[in-house]
């Protein structure tokens, strides 16, 4: 892909309506994107179906949900939950007796995991295990929501798998550096990637995030087929992540959050999604911009593009509302702090010489630096303590409302998608935002 396609207008459409199915391809945790397109959904008198991811047992062995657990699920998602343990990633699994990824993960330690090495002839043995337990557990998931949804009706299945990344202390230690670690702390993204560890994440990621989408769009052919053949539509989303157009120097500009070890795992999905679209299936992976959520907080400076969508929020005409969102942010720092301070400073930050250089979208995901570890986790450490309360921040105030413009926004553009992959940037965000607060 040579550029970004971005989603420019707020779609109108809808085909969606009450007695159609949504079905949710990913467990509903906390904060996150898949919040706001269950709220559509449920707008629209959808009947809406979950599944779980299951939870591992003390002996690390996969289970479904216990009547407690599913029903505490099924409350939180609004709808029901097929009980049968959907876990992505081969990081647990291995032949009978043989030792996981994990396990052989464990041996690693801080001094010697650069030139530590793996067997891969096992490691692929682990992954066949892993991929054959989720497609066979797909196969299943399938054969029930087959009875669930009746002729004619339409479906919209909404893939939000993500993450892989193993459970292993070495690598806890390895992240906090590389995402987190400045100065003497500060450690390459490029030297995980090329040990065997980094490998090994890599592919857990693209059996995580991307080739679930796959095996999805592949078990449900057949529901697709008949609810098609009798009048009824299907469609098929997911999230992406391949950086933001925000507004720099009152122009939209690509930018990116470096380094993004998962976003070889994400044009991967977006790969997926053009192949099935090549085919004549409605799949559309939407990139979405920066936020802060439970899983993203690992990535110190995701959230600071974030806060340029205050601009954006007044180029789209925005009115009342708009302004009432620079006051939101305004009072939550310090006093003898203003929010124009803390704009100011980002703005200066995006026009750096560090952060120009990394604009560039055919090199994407660049490794991270030096220059730009100072210069972005400095600007995240100094903002947040500029802050009344650290745990009630501008970027969280600006992830909620990114969120509540994603879910429509995604909702009726796969009534009538433009394309397999679309980039919902500043622009369309503050469109929806200031169109909804009217």
């Amino acid at each position: 892909m040579d550029s970004p396609i971005p989603l420019r207008q707020v779609p109108q459409t809808n085909i969606f309506r009450k007695g159609d199915v949504f079905v949710l391809f990913g467990e509903l945790f906390g904060r996150g994107y898949a919040n706001g397109l269950v709220n559509e959904a449920r707008k629209a008198g959808m009947k809406i179906v979950g599944i779980t991811v299951g939870r591992r047992d003390e002996n690390n062995a996969l289970r479904p949900l216990t009547a407690e657990e599913l029903a505490e699920a099924e409350a939180n998602l609004g709808g029901h939950i097929i009980n049968l343990p959907l876990m992505a990633g081969f990081d647990l699994d291995a032949p009978p007796g043989e030792p996981t990824p994990t396990e052989l993960l464990g041996k690693l330690t801080l001094k010697t995991w650069t030139e530590d090495k793996l067997d891969w002839a096992h490691i692929e043995k682990c992954r066949e295990v892993g991929v054959k337990r989720f497609k066979d557990t797909v196969a299943e998931v399938m054969k029930q929501l087959d009875a669930m949804i009746p002729d004619g009706r339409s479906a919209f299945f909404a893939h939000t798998m993500a993450g892989g990344i193993p459970k292993a202390k070495v690598f806890l230690a390895i992240a906090n550096r590389i995402y987190k670690g400045r100065g003497d702390r500060f450690m390459s993204s490029q030297v995980l990637l090329d040990s065997d560890l980094g490998k090994l994440i890599l592919m857990n990621f693209d059996e995580v995030s991307a080739n679930t989408f796959g095996h999805l769009i592949e078990a449900s052919a057949a529901i697709r087929a008949r609810l098609e053949a009798s009048g009824g539509e299907v469609r098929y989303s997911a999230y992406g992540y391949h950086g933001t157009e925000i507004l720099i120097e009152d122009r939209y500009q690509w930018q990116t959050y470096t380094n993004y070890t998962q976003g070889y795992a994400k044009m991967r999905l977006e790969r997926i999604a053009e192949a099935a679209w090549a085919e004549g299936v409605k799949a559309t992976v939407y990139n979405c911009p920066e936020i802060r959520t439970n899983s993203s907080d690992i990535f110190v400076g995701v959230e600071l593009p974030l806060i340029s969508l205050l601009h954006a929020l007044r180029k789209e005409n925005g009115g009342a509302w708009a302004e009432s969102q620079w006051k939101a942010c305004d009072d939550l720092l310090q006093d003898g702090v203003s929010i124009e301070s803390i704009v100011a400073k980002i703005d200066g930050f995006h026009t750096s010489e560090v952060m120009t250089s990394y604009r560039n979208f055919a090199a994407w995901p660049m490794p991270n630096s030096e220059a730009l570890a100072e210069i972005m986790i400095g600007a995240s450490d100094e903002i947040v303590g500029l802050h009344k309360d650290r745990k009630a921040l501008i970027t969280d105030h600006l992830s909620s409302l990114v969120l509540e413009a994603t879910g429509p926004l995604m909702f009726h553009e796969s009534s009538a998608p433009a394309g397999p992959v679309l980039w919902l940037n500043h622009d369309v965000i503050a469109k929806q935002l200031n169109a909804m607060h009217a």
